[in-house]
């Protein structure tokens, strides 16, 4: 049987791609674990009923801290762990997503001859895929633009894979659940799951002209409620359960550019205006942002040059283009599902082996 060890961690973004492709690698029966951290990955791979292996991680910070000496501690011992787990677990390959915790899991990986694969979700990679790529047998990238940065022994664009589920989404569900009614376009609002004061502040001043034409559903983030209310509005601070029919009646989606919201809307062929963090941000979602404008299947809107105004005329850009866009979405070369591509490389890799 087919062993493979799945590692990843940090963020949700680090982890979701994995589980979107859960499905196929259950259905070629292979025997699947986890190393993981204490953060956000446990709690999602222990809900998929994964074996589930914690090591101890650090993060490199790129700024003076006393911090950055202690992790290095955690994270050496963090590699001792990952050679006394792969050296228990005997994986055919180890599949990264990046994040801190996969560094020393690769190294290990790779000083007991184990293929080592990773996939990179932003258009920059990260410290951590980075510090990987000279111990991978493959590394995946999600924007064409990325191509330019990588330096693994071999590379492939694949996109993001995308959790089956959010493929069998009903309109109809959706707008029952919302309160809606058809006839009337509606518009999805995000800003990632921390929510994004900006975005709120800049729809709350042109809500009441919105929704003469428009209804709203808008994902406010943990604690962010604008406080409206309007028989078109409907707000959430987040949605798990019925995530899929909410995208299935929405007609346009203003968002954050998160790599993965972005590869799941595109396979959802939504209309979107994003909004890249900026502030704060090692500029991740800019270029994630500016790549899907660049290939035709988003507009964007600067954080900086985000007002009511703004927000306005460029929703009624994306309005006037929308058809234009889901065209330019449909004819991408890349597939949008949950990782058959990615499974077929992994499948030739493993007959290397």
């Amino acid at each position: 049987m087919t062993k493979i060890v799945l590692t990843g961690g940090g963020t949700a973004g680090h982890v979701m791609p994995h589980i979107a492709m859960l499905p196929a690698y259950r259905k070629l029966g292979w025997d699947l674990s986890y190393i993981g951290s204490h953060g956000i990955e446990k709690s999602l791979i222990e809900k998929e009923k994964l074996p589930y292996y914690t090591i101890q991680t650090g993060k490199l910070r790129r700024y003076f801290s006393l911090q950055n000496f202690t992790d290095l501690f955690r994270i050496g011992w963090g590699f001792v762990q990952s050679i006394y787990l792969l050296g228990k677990l005997k994986p055919d390959l180890v599949f990264s997503k990046g994040g801190f915790v996969s560094v020393p899991v690769a190294f290990a990986a790779w000083l007991l001859r184990i293929p080592v694969v990773s996939h990179e979700s932003d258009l920059t990679p990260g410290l951590a895929n980075r510090l990987i790529a000279p111990f991978c047998r493959f590394l995946f990238y999600a924007f064409p633009d990325t191509k330019a940065y990588i330096k693994a022994q071999e590379s492939a664009e694949a996109g993001i894979p995308v959790r089956p589920s959010l493929f069998q989404g009903d309109r109809v569900r959706g707008l029952q659940r919302l309160d809606f009614k058809n006839g009337i376009p509606v518009l999805l609002v995000m800003g990632g799951s921390l929510g994004a004061e900006r975005i709120n502040k800049g729809l709350q001043e042109i809500l009441p002209e919105l929704l003469l034409h428009w209804q709203v559903v808008h994902l406010t983030g943990k604690g962010k409620s604008i406080g409206f209310n309007h028989p078109r509005y409907r707000a959430f601070e987040y949605v798990n359960e019925g995530l899929e029919d909410i995208f299935a009646c929405s007609d346009a989606v203003i968002s954050r550019a998160g790599a993965n919201s972005l590869f799941e809307l595109k396979a959802l062929r939504k209309p979107m205006l994003l909004i890249p963090l900026e502030i704060g941000s090692r500029g991740d979602q800019l270029h994630n942002a500016r790549s899907f404008a660049k290939q035709g299947w988003a507009m964007v809107l600067s954080e900086k040059d985000l007002t009511a105004e703004t927000l306005k005329s460029h929703l009624k850009l994306l309005t006037e283009n929308s058809g234009q866009l889901i065209q330019t979405m449909s004819q991408s070369q890349v597939q949008d599902d949950g990782g058959e591509g990615i499974i077929s490389t992994l499948q030739g890799l493993l007959k290397k082996k």
